[in-house]
């Protein structure tokens, strides 16, 4: 399942994004892992989810992007969640692609049982049709 926060940029979304990583922590019971671009949230978070920054693996495009989200699943056998804040950064693309990037974390998440939940910096009246039925909170 992909679970979408958006809204323009500055309206909170990372705010609700570790809200929710946080509260869901306490009934899971394999892995959670979250995605940012940097380590600025490190104590935002509890200590049994895994933060990466992104920006240390030298990703350039959506489709690095997917390979190391695939390459973070294969290690990890009892992954259940992944929360990614800043989406369009961390993955390397923008609005006219998210479609794609997002159908690709579909069928991961189908064919490997983890969860995704992005924050995106798009209003919820600009994202393709396709999409608007994967979003949780809009700001």
């Amino acid at each position: 399942m992909v679970q979408l926060i958006v809204g323009n940029k500055g309206k909170g979304k990372t705010k609700h994004l570790l809200d929710k990583v946080n509260a869901m922590i306490k009934d899971v019971q394999g892995n959670v892992v979250y995605l940012d671009k940097s380590t600025k949230h490190m104590f935002e978070l509890n200590n049994k989810i895994r933060l990466i920054d992104v920006s240390d693996y030298l990703i350039t495009n959506s489709d690095e992007f997917i390979g190391f989200i695939s390459g973070i699943i294969s290690q990890d056998h009892d992954l259940q969640h992944m929360y990614f804040d800043s989406f369009l950064k961390i993955a390397c693309t923008d609005e006219s692609h998210i479609e794609t990037v997002i159908g690709k974390l579909e069928k991961i998440s189908e064919k490997f049982h983890v969860d995704f939940v992005l924050s995106i910096s798009v209003e919820e009246s600009a994202l393709p049709e396709s999409l608007k039925d994967k979003v949780i909170i809009s700001l």
